[in-house]
């Protein structure tokens, strides 16, 4: 009996001391559930791009808690997809962006990061061509797009250089092949040096490239940006930084990698030509971040430089200093 009693005892006990150190015990925290984000692309997927997919493939995104989907936009474009909520994240153009922010029905939509810190665009054409300065233009042949923004920015470009710009063939012309069409009939492309340029350079073609920046201070905007849903951005704090923060992680390992930034772009995109996404990539990891310590940095004097040329040029409505953009979700 006393043998029984001591095992009981010895039960009770034991039960008691699990029971005890069960309480005492601090319950793991719950973990946040996955937050699934959809980015929509401005066109097809490009060196413009490259760091989404190296931190996709390096599961940056995974480890800020996020499932991130990549996507290419629909007919009416990025803008319309994210301000809709059905896209978190977008990128777009600054200069595409006036008639969003000045909509009289509201467009729930905010820059939040620069992918290029400076505007990498201009005017190519042939070196035989002779157009080595924007009044070379004249009377020479510009696809152009057929856009006021587009057309006024030519305008003044070519007469800032003393030219003539009723001397300029506009030609309406969506150019998708840059070498092709140089060939042909048209004698200079705006594109993004890039992917037109480089494109140009690997057909053998000995080109001219006109910046536009370096013709008039107020065209160095941002081009592209990374644009955000308004009420995800209110909402959900948390991914977004995380967003972004992962998202410039695999920036920053394309500055320092260009071969393997690449490599994994056409992993994640086969159809992509690996010999222009290297060369491509080589140039423009420099200018991700370019003379800027923060990955996505956007400076409001520059920013707002640009919209009030516009307006100046009665090309949009009077956008307020300093709206449209944030800085405030950017890592440090």
């Amino acid at each position: 009996m006393k043998k029984l009693l001591k095992r009981l005892t010895a039960v009770v006990m034991t039960a008691m001391m699990v029971a005890l150190l069960a309480s005492c015990t601090p319950e793991s925290p719950a973990k946040d559930p996955i937050v699934e984000i959809t980015l929509v692309l401005d066109w097809t997927p490009n060196t413009n791009h490259t760091g989404f997919y190296v931190a996709l493939e390096k599961g940056y995104f995974e480890e800020e808690g996020l499932k991130v989907n990549i996507v290419q936009p629909p007919e009416d474009g990025a803008t319309m997809m994210v301000a809709s909520g059905q896209a978190q994240f977008g990128i777009d153009f600054q200069d595409y962006l006036p008639p969003v922010f000045t909509s009289e029905e509201e467009i729930p939509v905010t820059a939040v990061a620069a992918l290029i810190q400076h505007n990498t665009s201009g005017i190519i054409s042939l070196k035989e061509d002779g157009i080595d300065s924007p009044k070379g233009l004249e009377g020479k042949n510009y696809a152009t797009w057929d856009l006021p923004i587009e057309k006024a920015m030519m305008q003044n470009i070519v007469e800032a250089d003393g030219g003539d710009f009723s001397k300029v063939n506009l030609i309406p012309e969506y150019v998708e092949n840059e070498p092709a069409a140089l060939q042909q009939d048209i004698d200079a492309i705006w594109v993004y040096y890039a992917w037109g340029g480089i494109s140009c350079k690997q057909a053998g073609l000995d080109t001219n490239m006109i910046y536009f920046k370096d013709i008039t201070p107020e065209f160095d905007y941002y081009s592209p940006v990374i644009i955000a849903n308004n009420n995800f951005l209110s909402e959900n704090p948390k991914a977004a930084k995380g967003f972004l923060n992962a998202t410039k992680r695999g920036y920053e390992d394309a500055i320092n990698n260009p071969d393997e930034a690449a490599e994994i772009l056409c992993k994640q995109v086969p159809e992509l030509d690996p010999e222009l996404v290297k060369e491509s990539q080589e140039w423009i990891s420099e200018q991700y971040k370019a003379d800027v310590d923060r990955w996505g940095y956007i400076d409001q004097t520059r920013w707002d430089a640009f919209f009030k040329w516009l307006s100046d040029n009665d090309l949009s409505e009077e956008i307020p200093a300093g709206y449209g953009f944030t800085n405030d979700y950017l890592p440090e």
